[in-house]
């Protein structure tokens, strides 16, 4: 899913490419899941005419300032994307649209054609990501409610390692919690613990303060790394986890070593046991599957990872297929993010018959019984 590289990457494009132009047209898809809070006309003229003064980010949301409100706000959600026809934007997922490609593409909720011609849109094709039109962007939910981002607010290092001294819990979900720090997703969590040599289940209040160190100056190393090079992951040094996250338990390595995956706090987590060593109490934690995972694709698309709900950082488990559009009560809980939605308990009377069901052998010599009885009442 992207995280704050991507999200970066694209704000660039936009800024590059479209800033300083006036929207000649707007398109919203008809899809309510998507676009929150507000009617397709509303949100189509609210743009058109206006001018592109800035796009701006925090974490992982983008937003596009005009010469005057309201403000379209972007929540890249699990699949969330900027394409700019003719520009090549980023290689995460994608790539610039040729003249063969759809345009625009099915999955466009936004789609912008400027006074110049040039055409841009945000695609999502899992419709996890929000759309939203608003007065002041900052102001409210989710980004009033986002940490310091990773890149452009981060901590100084004593208050990053005053701030985990507090911490009675597992540095891995900590640094997922977009209120904690905002931006900082599945990838870039592994990343920068294994390059600190941390385990994902240490407890983040007892990590020696050159562990803290560490880890503040990886996390700005591995951000500020992955956005010098455009998000572009085959660009990634090559002593980085990221490219073996991908592949099957038992068969992941970085430099040699053994990468494992287990899950913590609902997210699958890759690090290399010899290099990260757990320290002190552990937290709960289970392996993850061994099933292999599709090269390239990114955790939550596979279903090994949870849709991070980017305003308070916690958690949800991630609906299967079955449950998001299979049985309508299955709908219905996908649509309201309830956790028990993969599967439905079954009924206690339907159980009982089952512990209950009496074998065919059983039901045949019962009959026989019957009929013998009644053969002999007849003799009487």
């Amino acid at each position: 899913m992207p995280e704050l590289p991507e999200v970066e990457v694209a704000r660039r494009a936009i800024e590059e490419s479209c800033v300083g132009k006036s929207i000649r047209r707007c398109v919203v898809a008809d899809d309510p899941k998507v676009i929150d809070g507000v009617s397709r006309s509303v949100f189509e003229s609210s743009l058109a005419g206006k001018t592109i003064v800035a796009a701006l980010r925090k974490g992982k949301n983008l937003w596009l300032q005009l010469d005057s409100p309201p403000f379209p706000s972007f929540q890249f959600g699990m699949t969330g994307a900027i394409y700019i026809k003719g520009v090549a934007v980023t290689k995460y997922k994608r790539s610039a649209v040729s003249e063969t490609d759809e345009w625009p593409s099915k999955y466009s909720k936004v789609f912008i054609e400027l006074e110049d011609g040039l055409e841009f849109s945000f695609t999502d094709k899992r419709r996890f990501a929000k759309v939203r039109l608003l007065q002041d962007p900052k102001a409210v939910p989710p980004i009033s409610e986002l940490g310091p981002d990773a890149l452009l607010e981060p901590m100084t290092v004593d208050q990053f390692v005053d701030s985990l001294g507090k911490k009675k819990i597992a540095i891995k979900p900590l640094l997922l919690d977009q209120s904690y720090i905002s931006g900082i997703g599945n990838w870039v969590a592994d990343e920068v613990l294994y390059q600190a040599r941390i385990h994902p289940l240490q407890v983040a209040a007892n990590l020696s303060k050159e562990k803290c160190e560490s880890l503040h100056r990886c996390i700005k190393e591995v951000i500020v790394k992955a956005v010098e090079v455009g998000a572009d992951s085959s660009e990634y040094p090559s002593n980085w986890i990221f490219h073996s996250r991908e592949k099957k338990p038992g068969k992941a390595f970085v430099d040699g070593k053994k990468i494992e995956f287990i899950t913590v706090g609902g997210r699958t987590s890759a690090y290399v046991p010899e290099l990260q060593k757990l320290n002190g109490p552990k937290t709960e934690h289970k392996p993850r599957q061994s099933k292999s995972r599709k090269k390239g694709s990114d955790d939550d698309e596979n279903g090994h990872d949870t849709e991070e709900e980017e305003h308070n950082g916690k958690s949800k488990p991630k609906k299967s297929k079955k449950a998001a559009g299979g049985t309508k009560r299955g709908r219905k809980k996908a649509d309201r993010g309830d956790d028990d939605s993969d599967h439905e308990e079954e009924q206690p009377e339907k159980a009982a018959k089952k512990r209950t069901k009496v074998p065919e052998d059983s039901k045949k010599g019962s009959k026989a019984g019957k009929g013998n009885a009644q053969q002999q009442k007849k003799k009487q």
